[in-house]
Protein backbone atom coordinates (compact mmCIF):
# COMPACT_ATOMS: atom_id res chain seq x y z
CA UNK A 1 0.00 0.00 0.00
CA UNK A 2 1.28 3.26 -1.10
CA UNK A 3 1.15 5.72 1.65
CA UNK A 4 3.29 8.66 0.81
CA UNK A 5 -0.16 9.81 -1.14
CA UNK A 6 -2.25 10.11 1.70
CA UNK A 7 0.69 11.68 3.94
CA UNK A 8 1.58 14.54 0.95
CA UNK A 9 -2.39 15.18 0.97
CA UNK A 10 -2.35 15.74 5.00
CA UNK A 11 1.23 17.79 4.18
CA UNK A 12 -0.58 20.50 2.02
CA UNK A 13 -2.88 21.29 4.24
CA UNK A 14 -0.29 22.14 7.60
CA UNK A 15 0.82 25.80 6.64
CA UNK A 16 4.66 26.15 6.41
CA UNK A 17 4.61 29.32 8.80
CA UNK A 18 2.84 27.10 11.31
CA UNK A 19 6.69 25.73 12.32
CA UNK A 20 7.69 29.12 13.12
CA UNK A 21 5.23 29.21 15.63
CA UNK A 22 6.02 25.40 17.10
CA UNK A 23 9.83 26.34 16.89
CA UNK A 24 9.33 29.40 19.38
CA UNK A 25 7.93 27.25 22.18
CA UNK A 26 11.13 25.23 23.19
CA UNK A 27 13.07 28.81 22.73
CA UNK A 28 10.68 30.50 25.26
CA UNK A 29 10.75 27.73 27.74
CA UNK A 30 14.54 26.76 27.93
CA UNK A 31 14.89 30.83 28.71
CA UNK A 32 12.14 30.59 31.34
CA UNK A 33 14.13 27.27 32.28
CA UNK A 34 17.16 29.12 32.78
CA UNK A 35 15.83 32.25 34.46
CA UNK A 36 13.91 29.92 37.16
CA UNK A 37 16.76 28.35 38.52
CA UNK A 38 15.33 25.22 36.66
CA UNK A 39 18.77 24.59 34.47
CA UNK A 40 20.99 23.90 37.29
CA UNK A 41 24.23 25.97 38.29
CA UNK A 42 25.11 27.15 34.75
CA UNK A 43 22.30 28.53 33.06
CA UNK A 44 23.99 30.15 30.65
CA UNK A 45 26.25 27.25 29.82
CA UNK A 46 23.06 25.45 29.32
CA UNK A 47 20.79 27.92 27.15
CA UNK A 48 23.86 27.86 25.06
CA UNK A 49 23.90 24.68 24.50
CA UNK A 50 20.95 23.75 24.30
CA UNK A 51 20.28 26.55 21.28
CA UNK A 52 22.99 25.38 19.66
CA UNK A 53 22.18 21.57 19.42
CA UNK A 54 18.65 22.32 18.66
CA UNK A 55 20.16 24.13 15.48
CA UNK A 56 21.88 21.14 14.40
CA UNK A 57 19.02 19.10 15.00
CA UNK A 58 17.17 21.19 12.74
CA UNK A 59 20.46 21.67 10.18
CA UNK A 60 19.94 17.79 10.11
CA UNK A 61 16.32 17.83 9.37
CA UNK A 62 16.75 20.03 6.51
CA UNK A 63 19.30 17.61 4.93
CA UNK A 64 16.65 14.73 5.23
CA UNK A 65 14.30 16.14 2.82
CA UNK A 66 15.63 15.10 -0.16
CA UNK A 67 16.35 11.58 0.60
CA UNK A 68 12.75 11.30 2.51
CA UNK A 69 11.00 12.56 -0.97
CA UNK A 70 13.26 10.49 -3.24
CA UNK A 71 13.34 7.20 -0.85
CA UNK A 72 9.99 6.93 0.51
CA UNK A 73 7.62 9.56 -2.07
CA UNK A 74 6.87 11.87 1.26
CA UNK A 75 7.78 15.13 -0.19
CA UNK A 76 8.45 17.88 2.82
CA UNK A 77 10.04 20.34 0.28
CA UNK A 78 7.65 23.26 1.04
CA UNK A 79 8.59 22.60 4.92
CA UNK A 80 12.17 23.20 3.95
CA UNK A 81 12.65 26.92 4.15
CA UNK A 82 10.96 27.58 7.44
CA UNK A 83 13.73 24.50 8.44
CA UNK A 84 16.46 26.28 7.42
CA UNK A 85 14.92 29.98 8.81
CA UNK A 86 14.75 28.66 12.16
CA UNK A 87 18.11 27.04 11.91
CA UNK A 88 19.33 29.95 11.60
CA UNK A 89 17.38 31.64 14.03
CA UNK A 90 18.47 28.90 16.81
CA UNK A 91 22.23 29.25 15.92
CA UNK A 92 21.76 32.72 16.09
CA UNK A 93 19.87 32.56 19.93
CA UNK A 94 23.09 30.18 20.18
CA UNK A 95 25.72 32.95 19.66
CA UNK A 96 24.12 35.43 21.12
CA UNK A 97 24.04 34.09 24.34
CA UNK A 98 27.57 33.09 23.57
CA UNK A 99 28.15 36.65 22.97
CA UNK A 100 26.22 38.19 25.59
CA UNK A 101 25.90 36.95 28.34
CA UNK A 102 29.03 33.93 29.03
CA UNK A 103 32.08 36.09 27.18
CA UNK A 104 30.67 39.80 27.33
CA UNK A 105 34.01 41.20 26.60
CA UNK A 106 34.31 41.73 23.04
CA UNK A 107 38.25 41.82 23.10
CA UNK A 108 38.27 38.21 24.75
CA UNK A 109 35.64 37.50 21.72
CA UNK A 110 37.41 37.91 19.21
CA UNK A 111 40.36 36.37 21.12
CA UNK A 112 38.55 33.02 21.44
CA UNK A 113 37.43 33.13 17.81
CA UNK A 114 40.67 33.25 16.92
CA UNK A 115 42.60 31.10 19.34
CA UNK A 116 39.58 28.08 19.58
CA UNK A 117 39.76 26.04 16.87
CA UNK A 118 35.59 24.74 17.51
CA UNK A 119 34.96 28.58 18.14
CA UNK A 120 36.34 29.17 15.00
CA UNK A 121 34.56 26.56 13.21
CA UNK A 122 31.51 27.69 14.56
CA UNK A 123 31.62 31.14 13.29
CA UNK A 124 32.93 30.50 9.95
CA UNK A 125 29.36 27.65 9.75
CA UNK A 126 27.18 31.20 11.34
CA UNK A 127 29.06 33.40 9.05
CA UNK A 128 27.75 31.14 5.73
CA UNK A 129 24.15 30.84 6.83
CA UNK A 130 24.04 34.85 6.66
CA UNK A 131 23.78 34.77 2.52
CA UNK A 132 21.06 31.68 3.26
CA UNK A 133 19.05 33.43 5.87
CA UNK A 134 19.20 36.79 3.56
CA UNK A 135 17.49 34.99 0.39
CA UNK A 136 15.04 32.62 1.88
CA UNK A 137 12.10 34.16 0.65
CA UNK A 138 10.88 34.68 -2.96
CA UNK A 139 12.23 37.47 -3.82
CA UNK A 140 15.45 36.10 -4.10
CA UNK A 141 14.45 33.50 -5.64
CA UNK A 142 12.81 35.60 -8.78
CA UNK A 143 15.79 37.88 -8.07
CA UNK A 144 18.87 35.38 -8.68
CA UNK A 145 16.24 32.82 -10.35
CA UNK A 146 16.05 29.43 -9.67
CA UNK A 147 18.83 28.09 -10.57
CA UNK A 148 21.70 30.46 -9.16
CA UNK A 149 19.22 30.12 -6.25
CA UNK A 150 19.73 26.40 -5.59
CA UNK A 151 23.20 27.01 -5.99
CA UNK A 152 24.12 29.22 -3.68
CA UNK A 153 21.88 27.49 -1.44
CA UNK A 154 24.22 24.19 -1.49
CA UNK A 155 26.49 25.93 1.30
CA UNK A 156 23.65 24.13 3.68
CA UNK A 157 25.57 21.00 3.02
CA UNK A 158 29.03 23.07 4.48
CA UNK A 159 27.02 24.63 7.26
CA UNK A 160 25.94 21.36 8.28
CA UNK A 161 29.70 19.57 8.18
CA UNK A 162 31.06 22.54 10.02
CA UNK A 163 28.04 22.48 12.67
CA UNK A 164 28.78 19.18 13.00
CA UNK A 165 32.62 19.69 13.36
CA UNK A 166 32.17 21.91 15.75
CA UNK A 167 30.07 19.53 18.24
CA UNK A 168 32.76 17.37 17.79
CA UNK A 169 35.35 19.58 18.42
CA UNK A 170 33.80 21.18 21.32
CA UNK A 171 33.38 17.89 23.21
CA UNK A 172 37.18 17.06 24.09
CA UNK A 173 38.07 13.46 23.24
CA UNK A 174 35.83 10.40 21.87
CA UNK A 175 32.13 11.01 22.85
CA UNK A 176 29.92 9.23 21.02
CA UNK A 177 26.94 11.47 20.64
CA UNK A 178 28.57 14.07 18.32
CA UNK A 179 30.11 11.80 16.37
CA UNK A 180 26.69 10.18 15.82
CA UNK A 181 25.94 13.75 14.23
CA UNK A 182 28.92 13.91 12.24
CA UNK A 183 28.39 10.96 11.15
CA UNK A 184 24.48 11.49 10.40
CA UNK A 185 25.16 14.18 8.56
CA UNK A 186 27.76 12.51 6.39
CA UNK A 187 25.50 9.73 5.38
CA UNK A 188 22.85 12.66 4.53
CA UNK A 189 25.22 13.84 2.08
CA UNK A 190 25.97 10.28 0.61
CA UNK A 191 22.85 9.53 0.01
CA UNK A 192 22.78 12.28 -2.56
CA UNK A 193 25.64 10.94 -4.49
CA UNK A 194 23.41 7.60 -4.97
CA UNK A 195 22.20 7.49 -8.77
CA UNK A 196 18.65 7.36 -9.60
CA UNK A 197 17.64 4.07 -11.32
CA UNK A 198 17.50 4.45 -14.95
CA UNK A 199 19.36 7.89 -14.51
CA UNK A 200 23.07 8.84 -15.28
CA UNK A 201 24.64 9.41 -11.84
CA UNK A 202 24.14 12.99 -10.97
CA UNK A 203 23.82 14.28 -6.80
CA UNK A 204 20.31 15.47 -6.19
CA UNK A 205 19.26 19.13 -4.72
Amino acid sequence: MDLAGPINGALRRVPPWSLYIVAAVPVIWVFWAGATGRLGVEPVEAIEHRLGLWGLWLLIAGLCVTPIRRFTGVSLIRFRRAVGVTAFFYILAHMLVWLVLDVQILAQVWADILKRPYITVGMAGFLLMIPLALTSNNWSVRRLGPQAWQRLHRLTYGVALLGGLHFVMLRKGFQLEPLLYLAAILGLLALRLVPKRGRRAVPAE
